[in-house]
């Protein structure tokens, strides 16, 4: 017999997280379906060691710790959680449940969706370059999973945005050399990390990485300058690529939602075009949007409260506090 919930949050991210966690404040019965092995979605696979700072009352936190800690927080009120299956088919039926077929087949039936997919399926865009995957592990890294492999050694980094500039400013106070490459002349992250990182590490601005040789561990890095069209070389024990991520939502994108800027369109109750599709975090845009972890911990519980009063519209919504509940 099929087993119909209330809500199905697809994705396990921090933000899909805690919207489940918000879920089980309003007594719904709620689904968790990650299409990666492991919930905690970007931070999980990217960045366990990056310090955030930008959530309130938690000065600041390690990526692997604030995951943990989320991961404990949803399952306060036991939500059904599938990692490993990715969603693709959506069908509707005759009485309102969305029938929803992952990629392995398996199907699920839910009431209300709350679209919490980031960036969809994620990767690091690759250094293209002859040779360079033969160092992957061992010189080259596009993740930090450990900071402790670069205390006392020389780094390079290759990219201008906010992951390039904030892994340059963690990692030069325990490596023994930072320099970071970026093929413009301005960086596109906060300013106040930018200007840290001007006064902590080597800038190549308007420079590309042209080739890399390695031997006995240690990288010989070719460095273009784009205006000069010279070369120099650079020594380093590791170099890290931070040149963004190449991002798939997959068959989700033919599922009739609106969308801008590859991004599902929502109102201000986090309401997409369709009847019982909400959508929270990263995946979504409306006016004003706020890119940050903590715009995104507001967007869950607006979207529960819209799947509540959509599975029922006669019944007044009352404003839910954690003190509510004895959590003892």
């Amino acid at each position: 017999m099929k087993e119909v919930y209330d809500v199905t949050i697809i994705g396990g991210g921090p933000i899909g997280l805690f919207t489940a966690f918000y879920c089980g404040m309003r007594k719904l019965k709620t689904k968790i379906i990650e299409a990666s092995l492991q919930l905690g979605g970007k931070i999980s696979l990217f960045y366990p060691e990056k310090i955030i700072r930008d959530i309130g009352g938690i000065p600041q936190i390690k990526g692997e710790l604030l995951v943990k800690q989320l991961i404990e927080q949803a399952k306060t009120f036991d939500p059904t959680v599938v990692c490993g299956e990715r969603a693709d088919l959506l069908e509707r039926s005759a009485d309102g449940t969305f029938v929803i077929t992952c990629t392995n087949g398996n199907t699920h039936y839910t009431k209300t969706i709350i679209l919490a997919v980031g960036h969809g399926l994620f990767k690091p865009k690759k250094l293209k370059i002859d040779g360079a995957e033969q160092y992957l592990g061992t010189c080259l890294h596009y993740t930090v999973d450990r900071l402790s492999i670069f205390e006392g050694k020389d780094v390079v980094i290759s990219g201008g945005g906010n992951t390039a500039v904030d892994w340059a400013n963690e990692l030069s106070s325990i490596a023994k050399s930072v320099t970071i490459i970026h093929r413009k002349d301005e960086f596109s992250a906060h300013e106040q990390q930018v200007e840290r990182i001007k006064l902590q590490a080597r800038i190549c601005a308007l420079c590309q990485i042209k080739a890399i040789h390695g031997k006995e561990n240690q990288l010989d890095i070719s460095v273009e300058n784009l205006r000069t069209k010279q070369t120099d070389r650079l020594k380093a024990d590791h170099l890290l690529i931070c040149h963004g991520i190449e991002s798939d939502f997959g068959n989700l994108v033919n599922w009739g939602l609106k969308m801008a800027e590859n991004r599902f369109v929502v109102n201000n109750r986090m309401e997409t075009n369709i009847p019982g599709i909400f959508a929270v975090g990263d995946a979504v845009i409306y006016p004003n949007k706020l890119k940050l972890i903590a715009g995104g911990f507001m967007e869950g519980p607006v979207a529960v409260n819209s799947a509540a009063q959509f599975l029922h519209p006669d019944k007044p919504l009352v404003d839910l506090y954690s003190t509510h509940y004895d959590f003892s």
